[in-house]
This record gives structure tokens, C-alpha cells and sequence, in this order.
């Protein structure tokens, strides 16, 4: 499968203007002093507790909240992220909104960020600043397939070329090589979410330079999943990383054409149970079709049923083709599933009023 010279053309000038957008809108940060990367590291007193069933989300957070002398286990975190024990995904937004929002004892918060690097990984852990990645994950490709995943990543050894990981599915102290954690994690948009104290934001934020503000870090992930189409253009999780980004940036009309693209490729037959993007991108363009193909085909493959997402998104095409009874069934489906899913508690309210209005 190639690449149209036009489309290929269109991507590459709509990118240029963006870059520049980008240091007009926010000054470049300099990088801290204490950036400086050390050979080697390992973060202390992290304890380790092993995922229950489909909980790495909740296991792999309670682990690094740990770092901060958080006493719960995981049953806490995962009775507020995923209510249902069947739920098969928790996503960083959700993930981050549970360390901001639902344990105020601690005074820790979380940032989440795209298109990590191995020197970023390394430079904040190395200052003593948790890190978790999501990433693809074949543990047991006879048994399991593909998946999502959640990692703590605990320490770096780069004589080795290790990352020591706590692996809520395989057991602490999992160590991944810098190869095999990068070409993993790029499904998932190079994803990271770091945990820090308050009193050590501008600590953080001096680490993540330009990445601190976070359009800069859209359009910067932007940039380097756009390098890797062009390096290889049947890279599909590379079109599809370009696509999330784009509707981070509301960029919904491109965001379509990199989603058509990696899935005409080929993608998992699991990824619209994690990454939920196209489903954006095909509402603000008004293809509700194409939204409810997907939905239907989550609740057809023998999981997206357990999926809150999956519900949420059809009654947005529902809701938006004109059929408000079957939106309300969708989205009392999602909150019966996960009555802290915010997005649809949002929509049903929007729904409800605009019944009230039109009776």
C-alpha cells in the first residue's frame, strides 16, 4: 500500500504552518540543569502489588502511588476508575482525574503527555519522578493477542540498554530493553503520565521543557508520528498516532484521513477498546455512520461490550442523526456500566435538556 503524492503533499504543508503556530503561542522553555541523564538509575520504596482480573490500570497507579507512602491497595483506585470489573480499558485521562481529584491526602498530581522518549523517561525518573507508559502488549500471542497495558517504569540501566519495569501482569522488577519498550509504546502514541508532588511542579515542568505546555507537546508528537509515516508509510499505529493528534489540536478533517489511512492498513482488532480518536474525528465531521460501524463492531468482537466508550460514542451518532431515544439508551448503558464517566453523564444531560425544550 503507497502513499498518494497529494496526500502525502497535503500533510507536509499543513504540518509546517503548525510547527510555527506552536512558537508563536508559547515560549520554548529551557531545559533544567538537572536534565543531565545519569547511566543508570532506580527509584526506591516503590511497592508492588499484582494486577486483579483486567485491572492493570488501577494496579500499576496504586504501585506508583506507593513512591508517595499511599497506604490503599487497588481495590480504591479501581472502584472509581472502572466500577464494573469487566470494564476493559481505563484511559490516561482517567487514570491522571483519579490522581488529581480522589486522593487529596497525599497533595500529588499527575500530568499526562504525548510522543515520550527514552532520554525523557530517563530524565524524569532519574529526579525521582514516577513515570507510567501505556503500550501495546503480547504477552501470550497463542492465547491473549494483542492488548493495552499499563508500566511503572522503575528504573534504566544504559549499559544494559534495560528498563526495569513494575509489571502488574508479569511481576516486579520486569525488565524491557529500550527497543522493545519503544516499538511497543509507539501504539500508544508514546503516551507517559508522571506522578509529582505540588511543591515540585516547576521542578517538573523545568524537566519537561517545551513538552510542559501541553499544545507544544501535541504538536511536537504531531511532528514526530508524521516523521515516521513518511519514514515508512504502511506504519498504521504511525497514521494513527497522527490522527489522535490532530483531534487533540481539533484538526478533524485531517484526523479522518490519517484514521482512514491506518485502518486501511490494518490495525489490532482490539485498539478501539483504548484509543477512541476516530470516533471523535468521525463526529465533528458528521460521518455518524462510520462512528456506529465502529461501536457495532466493538460490540461484536467479544469484549467492547465492557467498554463504557462503546456506548458513550454510538448515542453521540445516535443523538446527531436525529434519533434521541436510542442516545438516551446508550448513555444510561455507559453510566449503568461506569457511573463516573463524565463524558456521558455531560451528553445526557445535554440530551435531557434538549427533550425539556423541545416538549
Amino acid at each position: 500500500m503507497t502513499l498518494s503524492k497529494s496526500l502525502a503533499l497535503m500533510l507536509a504543508l499543513m504540518l509546517l504552518p503548525l510547527a510555527v503556530l506552536a512558537q508563536d503561542t508559547a515560549a520554548a522553555l529551557p531545559i533544567a540543569a538537572s536534565a543531565i541523564i545519569p547511566p543508570s538509575y532506580h527509584l526506591v520504596d516503590v511497592r508492588y502489588e499484582p494486577q486483579k482480573w483486567n485491572n492493570c490500570g488501577p494496579a500499576t497507579l496504586t504501585n506508583a502511588l506507593s513512591y508517595f507512602d499511599y497506604g490503599d491497595n487497588q481495590d480504591r483506585a479501581a472502584n472509581w476508575l472502572k466500577p464494573n470489573t469487566e470494564d476493559k480499558n481505563v484511559s490516561p485521562w482517567q487514570m491522571a482525574a483519579f490522581v488529581n481529584t480522589q486522593v487529596p491526602e497525599l497533595n500529588v498530581y499527575a500530568k499526562v503527555r504525548y510522543g515520550g522518549t527514552s532520554d525523557m523517561i530517563k530524565r524524569l525518573v532519574s529526579n525521582d519522578f514516577p513515570v507510567i507508559i501505556e503500550e501495546g502488549y503480547d504477552p501470550e500471542p497463542d492465547r491473549l493477542g494483542w492488548m493495552g497495558h499499563y508500566l511503572l517504569v522503575t528504573g534504566y540501566n544504559d549499559a544494559k540498554s534495560l528498563f526495569h519495569t513494575h509489571d502488574s501482569y508479569l511481576g516486579p522488577n520486569k525488565a524491557y530493553t529500550y527497543t522493545e519498550l519503544e516499538e511497543m509504546w509507539q501504539h500508544f502514541n508514546y503516551v507517559y503520565i508522571t506522578l509529582y508532588p505540588a511543591s515540585r511542579e516547576a521542578e517538573l515542568n523545568a524537566l519537561l521543557g517545551d513538552d510542559a505546555d501541553e499544545r507544544q507537546n501535541i504538536v511536537r508528537s504531531l511532528e514526530l508520528a508524521r516523521s515516521e509515516a513518511v519514514a515508512n508509510n504502511t506504519d498504521a499505529f504511525a497514521w494513527f498516532n497522527m490522527g489522535s493528534n490532530f483531534v487533540m489540536l481539533e484538526m478533524y478533517n485531517e484526523a479522518a484521513i490519517a484514521y482512514d489511512q491506518a485502518r486501511s492498513i490494518g490495525l489490532p482488532w482490539r485498539m478501539m477498546w483504548y484509543q477512541f480518536g476516530a470516533f471523535e474525528a468521525y463526529y465533528h465531521i458528521g460521518r455518524y455512520d462510520d462512528m456506529l460501524v465502529l461501536a457495532r463492531t466493538n460490540l461484536a468482537d467479544g469484549g467492547g461490550q465492557y467498554i463504557e466508550e462503546t456506548y458513550y460514542y454510538g448515542g453521540l451518532a445516535r443523538s446527531a442523526k436525529g434519533e434521541p431515544d436510542a442516545a438516551l439508551v446508550n448513555f444510561n448503558n455507559a453510566l449503568e456500566f461506569n457511573p463516573n464517566f463524565s463524558p456521558a453523564q455531560d451528553a445526557l444531560r445535554v440530551l435531557t435538556q434538549q427533550q425539556i425544550g423541545d416538549s
